[in-house]
């Protein structure tokens, strides 16, 4: 990372490691700064916790600090590309199966409608942030802007781990689905170790290996990464399409009877956990910075992605439903099954190729996502710049990208797929809600346009919005009757209307923004907390366990650095500014 000492940038290349590369605030310089800085935690927390971020200081200020820029290398059809690779991974090929056979139906295809519109509110919020602030640091540098610090630090450090846990558990299942297609057992190509605990004793060097090949990739190259995901994710379309022409050629239409056995309960059930299936776009959001045209590409491409994800998965779903009665469905082979019972057991080979595909773009995509998340929070220096640094000739962020995919290569290498699978994180149903609110505060709280009296109504509204979607989320968890919905559902209707009806906005979108608000924001939240309650326990328990950490983190160093790194630069602006008005001082006077 090059030094700011003086506002003087040195060049530099990645992997190299210099003396202030890690810790070089003021509070760090000596264990006297760093015990007085302790001292003054609590003005400090006062001082950054609600401080927003400025959108110029986002765009403009922390790109110098990676010392080189990222190339601009990517259009709409990149971003389309990277949005089907980053979303359709081997999970299709599974979920469908399980949710139709024990939850939906054949109406699982109304599932997957329900939880494509879902993730779609989702990419409208996304995407008018991205157009608004391209930028590498994603929801990070969102809610910097609209919440402050505090909540982007916490939200971001719980979607880093998300990523690392994914990819090692993605990593594990690759080396699963490349042994079906040897036609051999998983533990065929794992060393096993007799002598350790079972869940880390079976030892991967084939996911190690997979994520070190990912991890050059996307160190080379960004519109490199871009082609061989395009690559891929077509080879993935077309075994789908393949699946799908043959599938519906032996398709029984009596198989549709009855179509939602399971009730509408059923079609919402599955679609709770369906929407995992679409997780994954937020990674192309983190491009923006590389885009040649935020303005029109990211819109195109993140919905133009999501259209055909959602249109893949629903015909998927009505194809395998058509090929077997759903209770027929095998819940952990659908589609290997399903053309094993019309005497096709050589296509089992094409679903697993399909799988291998599609996971490989997961982890390219999430590589190449969670790389520049954690550039923009070293940015900030929430965490050491050192993982700022972007590369002069690759245009890359190269420690960042090495660091994040060492992380899930030690874990993918010794931790079983199933002690992975329990970590599956809450992050993203957070961050998703939390983007949302975010936009709600960015269209109708201005500082100093907001009145005190449309700030507080806004304060109420949002939290009603978010406690009445608490309600129904608890409530479906909970019991099968309708009075909490009759309780629950008016109030967040009464909060939205109130919002739309008695808050104006403050600020509309410059280039392309969400249609509908505050009502499709909202309806976003109330679908994201209502998806929370169908997650088990352990998630919320991994969540607690991680944010405390998180907050130790925060408390000891992220504060303090990100303090200084503040300080210093509201320094240089007023020394700038001060610069500035001299020199027109003098220009007027001659």
């Amino acid at each position: 990372m090059g030094e700011e000492g003086g506002g003087i940038m040195r060049r530099r290349r990645g992997c190299t490691f210099q003396k202030n590369d890690f810790l070089p605030e003021e509070s760090f310089k000596s264990w006297g700064n760093y015990t007085r800085a302790l001292m003054d935690t609590p003005g400090r927390l006062k001082d950054r916790v609600l401080t927003r971020s400025d959108e110029r200081v986002e765009v403009v200020e922390m790109r110098a600090r990676s010392s080189h820029e990222m190339k601009k290398a990517l259009n709409w059809w990149d971003l389309m590309w990277f949005g089907i690779g980053a979303v359709i991974g081997a999970g299709i090929f599974v979920l469908t199966g399980v949710e139709a056979r024990e939850v939906a139906g054949p109406a699982v295809i109304l599932s997957y409608v329900v939880s494509g519109i879902s993730a779609l509110l989702s990419v409208f919020c996304y995407t008018e942030f991205a157009v608004e602030i391209p930028v590498a640091g994603g929801s990070f540098a969102y809610l910097r802007v609209e919440l402050g610090d505090f909540v982007a630090f916490i939200a971001a450090g719980n979607i880093l781990l998300e990523y690392i846990v994914s990819c090692a558990a993605v990593a594990r299942s690759w080396t699963s689905y490349f042994a079906t297609l040897c036609n051999k057992n998983p533990n065929d190509f794992r060393i096993v170790v007799h002598d350790m605990n079972p869940n880390y004793g079976h030892l991967d060097p084939i996911a190690v290996l997979v994520l070190a090949i990912i991890c050059i990739l996307a160190v080379y190259s960004t519109k490199g990464s871009s082609v061989f995901n395009y690559i891929a994710s077509v080879v993935h379309m077309v075994i789908i399409v393949f699946i799908i022409i043959v599938g519906l050629l032996h398709a029984k239409p009596q198989n549709y009877e009855p179509f939602a056995p399971f009730g509408a309960r059923g079609v919402f059930q599955a679609s709770a956990v369906l929407y995992f299936a679409y997780v994954g776009f937020d990674a192309v959001a983190t491009m923006a910075e590389e885009t040649k045209n935020p303005s029109r590409d990211i819109p195109i491409g993140l919905v133009g992605s999501m259209l055909i994800t959602t249109a893949a998965y629903c015909s998927l779903a009505a194809t395998l439903c058509l090929m077997q009665p759903y209770s027929a469905i095998d819940i952990n082979a659908p589609f290997s099954a399903a053309f094993s019972a019309i005497g096709w057991d050589w296509a089992k080979y094409i679903v697993a190729l399909g799988a291998l595909k599609g996971m490989t773009t997961v982890l390219l995509v999430s590589a190449v996502g969670q790389a520049r998340y954690l550039t923009h929070i070293a940015r900030t220096h929430m965490m050491p710049p050192w993982f700022a640094l972007v590369d002069e000739h690759t245009g890359t962020p190269v420690n960042a990208t090495i660091a994040m995919v060492v992380a899930s290569a030690v874990i993918a290498f010794f931790t079983d797929l199933q002690i992975l699978s329990n970590l599956l994180s809450i992050s993203t149903l957070f961050i998703f809600m939390f983007v949302a609110v975010a936009l709600l505060v960015r269209r109708y709280y201005s500082s100093g346009v907001t009145t005190k009296g449309n700030q507080i109504k806004l304060i109420v509204f949002i939290l009603l919005i978010i406690g009445s979607s608490c309600g129904i989320s608890c409530y479906w968890a909970l019991s099968d009757r309708w009075i909490g919905y009759a309780i629950f559902g008016p109030i967040w209707a009464l909060a939205t209307g109130g919002l739309w009806l008695l808050v104006p906005q403050a600020k509309q979108p410059k280039l392309w923004g969400v249609p509908l608000v505050p009502w499709l924001p909202s309806i976003s939240i109330f679908i994201n907390i209502f998806l929370l309650g169908s997650i088990d326990k352990d998630s919320f328990i991994r969540f607690a366990i991680w944010t405390v950490f998180l907050l130790v983190y925060y408390i000891l160093f992220g504060l303090h650095a990100s303090y200084d790194t503040a300080k210093e630069s509201e320094t240089q602006s007023s020394t700038e500014k001060e610069l500035n008005k001299l020199e027109d001082g003098v220009v007027s006077s001659t």
